[in-house]
């Protein structure tokens, strides 16, 4: 099961900055200025972006592999600047793994923090979700700042877990629990 099925959509979700709703090939310009920088590239599973068709193709046939990719947008101006989304889900569990990408010119603004945030309310309060984890390489100090604003908890290092441009690679993995009057689920 992925969102779609679940809620006929990937549901629009508002923050205090931001609009999370359905990524469209009307994005592609602007994923494209982000999503072709090695810097933002570099601790993503996924390749640098050489052309706006090759972006095209990511949003027509890799996003959808995702079950929740929402777009991250500036409410101030409608800017498309980033995704957030839900690696995958396993309702039977009551598990998610959530994912993220900004562009470089919001780094260290806290709106990454802000998307994820919502999309975690968003998967404890309408997804019955009781665990919502992350993961990323040991040398991104950047997403590990952010689980740790999240309130996401070091669990520990998957050793050569993700094969990936190339190389086995090591993830930090950190994770949160849905409290039910201050206690764990």
């Amino acid at each position: 099961m992925n969102i779609i099925e679940q809620f006929g959509d990937v549901p629009k979700l508002e923050t205090e900055h931001l609009v999370l709703r359905k990524i469209t090939l009307d994005d592609a310009e602007e994923m494209y200025l982000y999503a072709s920088n090695e810097e933002v590239t570099r601790y993503v599973t996924w390749d640098t972006h050489s052309s706006i068709s090759g972006t095209i193709e990511f949003i027509n046939s890799f996003l959808p592999k995702y079950d929740a990719p929402w777009g991250i947008e500036l409410k101030e101006n409608g800017k498309f600047i980033g995704t957030v989304h839900f690696v995958w889900w396993h309702p039977e569990h009551n598990s998610a793994e959530i994912g993220y990408v900004l562009s470089k010119e919001y780094w260290s603004k806290g709106l990454i923090t802000e998307a994820a945030r919502a999309i975690i309310s968003f998967g404890f309060e309408s997804m019955n979700l009781v665990r919502i984890q992350a993961r990323c390489f040991l040398e991104n100090k950047g997403s590990e700042r952010v689980m740790e604003k999240l309130g996401m908890s070091f669990e520990g290092i998957n050793r050569k877990v993700l094969y990936v441009k190339g190389e086995h690679k090591d993830l930090k993995m950190y994770s949160i629990l849905k409290l039910i009057d201050n206690h764990c689920v």
